[in-house]
């Protein structure tokens, strides 16, 4: 069964994810990150070359053929990645969906001095962010089967949180 993590830009999804896929003796996928390899530049770099609406486009063909693997494991979205319905439903439909809900502020406070992600490049990042929560939250939600508050808590309390979250789930079956 595919497990992917949703959630704001700075939510914890590439790093809980690696946690996640390790604690259930599974693979770890970066949506990002195959992007990336598969375009031999970054994410940022081609958000300013060709733009949000090209990468949304690579995005599903990525996020589509990334959740027809049932053998994936852990997979890490790209924070716009539920903008597009196609996605929403492949994620949804094709596996397990945890939605790492983090507040604009609590990022803020992660995020305030990177410099790699292209959305936040603006004059005023919280308000972004802000602006992020508000359009994406209810698309986060819809397409979660499971949400978990990051706050404050550890990488390795977030990773029990959702593994009782699998555990409860009827339809997980750990492989042996």
């Amino acid at each position: 069964m595919i497990f992917s993590l949703v959630g704001l830009p700075g939510s914890g999804k590439s790093t809980v994810g690696r946690h996640l896929a390790r604690r259930l003796k599974l693979p770890f996928t970066d949506s990002d990150q195959v992007i990336e390899a598969r375009l031999g530049y970054s994410v940022r770099q081609y958000f300013e070359q060709e733009g949000e609406a090209r990468f949304r486009d690579l995005e599903v063909a990525v996020i589509d053929e990334l959740t027809r693997d049932p053998r994936r494991g852990v997979l890490s979205t790209g924070g716009g990645s539920v903008l597009r319905q196609e996605n929403r439903h492949h994620l949804r439909d094709r596996g397990r969906v945890v939605y790492l809900k983090s507040s604009p502020d609590e990022l803020f406070r992660r995020l305030r001095h990177d410099r790699l992600r292209p959305l936040l490049q603006v004059a005023d990042p919280l308000a972004r962010l802000r602006d992020l929560y508000t359009i994406r939250d209810p698309l986060y939600r819809e397409t979660a089967h499971f949400t978990v508050e990051t706050g404050r808590p550890s990488v390795a309390m977030l990773v029990n949180m959702i593994v009782m979250q699998i555990e409860l789930d009827d339809n997980w079956q750990h492989p042996a």
